[in-house]
């Protein structure tokens, strides 16, 4: 491993993961309601899809690349869509009885959720594509060290911010009561659903 490359991409991907979107609001809102472990996979799922496409940019698979990138616009419909269902569900959702039993029953589903959200964002593998060019990976087989170093620290790093949020969230977790988390499943539903309408607005 290029010890180099690595920390550059930890703090990228600390950098891409740390401003607030629709996956931060999830994770907040899963790790106030479900625990820790739920908003940390959330994250997690965000950070993993990255990673994917951080490989795939550094590894120069132009085919794929080129695939996602002139399907752009129905992959961010699809997104978009999927956003405004998340974001609706959340809205209407009251706060679980039991949250425990259901946070363990949908770990799988908060991790796949928020990486196929963000499989949905191709402008995700356009910016890694820069980072690359700029770097001068991803274009010979001596650079693949190189890339594959700068992929996991992108990958550490973003999964350092989702359990650094989800873990300091999970303090204030005993504050809020059913009443107030009914409130916050109000808001981030709402937050969440124009995050999916900016998406579908901004499709072409």
């Amino acid at each position: 491993m290029e010890i180099n490359f690595f920390l550059k991409g930890f703090i990228l991907g600390f950098s891409i993961a740390a401003p607030v979107g629709p996956i931060g609001i999830l994770c907040i809102r899963r790790t106030l309601e479900y625990g820790r472990m739920s908003g940390f996979l959330s994250g997690l799922g965000a950070a993993t899809a990255d990673a994917a496409y951080g490989m795939i940019a550094g590894l120069g698979l132009t085919v794929v690349t080129s695939f996602l990138i002139g399907h752009q616009a129905w992959l961010r419909i699809v997104g978009g869509m999927f956003l405004c269902y998340l974001g609706i569900r959340t809205f209407i959702k009251r706060p679980a009885e039991n949250p425990t039993l259901v946070n363990n029953y949908g770990l799988l589903g908060n991790y796949l959720s928020t990486f196929l959200l963000t499989l949905t964002n191709p402008m995700t593998i356009i910016a890694f594509v820069g980072v690359f060019a700029g770097l001068g990976l991803g274009t010979n087989k001596s650079s693949y060290l190189s890339s594959f170093s700068l992929v996991l620290g992108v990958f550490l790093g973003s999964g350092s911010w989702w359990m650094l949020l989800s873990f300091t969230i999970n303090v204030f977790r005993k504050r809020f009561s059913a009443s107030r988390l009914l409130w916050v499943n109000r808001v981030s539903g709402l937050i969440i659903i124009v995050f999916g309408l900016i998406a579908l607005m901004t499709w072409k």
